[in-house]
């Protein structure tokens, strides 16, 4: 998978299961096999749902890389926010007192 590009690794996943149908005979390792790309912390919360079927699988790795984003989209815009206030308030000159 290329960065966070499900669909399409999900796309082709499912065309190779097709193709490829003897390399994963059950549902459990079609599982297992999806879900081997994902990062450690999707890894073990797609595993710790026990999916029994691959769509259940895809479901929820989808929805988490989608938090995933949204949780990185939303710390980026937070660190833009305190430079930007940051860097306002550096270049403020205070006038002298009394």
């Amino acid at each position: 998978m290329k960065g966070t590009d499900v669909e399409s690794y999900t796309q082709r996943f499912q065309e190779l299961i097709l193709l490829c149908s003897r390399m994963v005979p059950d549902e459990s390792d079609k599982v297992e096999k999806y879900i081997g790309v994902f990062h450690d912390s999707i890894q073990g919360s797609v595993m710790a749902s026990k999916p029994k079927m691959l769509q259940e699988a895809i479901v929820l790795a989808r929805s988490l890389m989608d938090q995933k984003i949204l949780t990185y989209a939303t710390r980026q815009a937070e660190n833009k926010r305190k430079m930007d206030n940051k860097s306002r308030n550096n270049h403020v000159q205070q006038s002298p007192c009394g």
